[in-house]
């Protein structure tokens, strides 16, 4: 069973981008963070809302090229 939440720099890898539009799309509000009971100095994101996102991007990526 995958953990329900990740650290910011997983979610970066997943989604394949820089730590400046990882920063943005917390900014903009893309994706939401949660403190981390444990160490509060790290951030976590749900993982759906990461899946999703990815999701997302594949398909408008799919778009822009067709």
């Amino acid at each position: 069973m995958k953990p329900e939440l990740m650290t910011i720099g997983k979610a970066q890898a997943l989604l394949g981008v820089s730590k400046k539009k990882m920063a943005q799309l917390i900014r903009d509000g893309e994706l939401m963070t949660l403190p981390n009971p444990l160490d509060k100095r790290i951030k976590l994101v749900k993982r759906s809302d990461v899946e999703e996102l990815a999701a997302r991007g594949a398909t408008a990526k799919k778009e822009a090229v067709a």
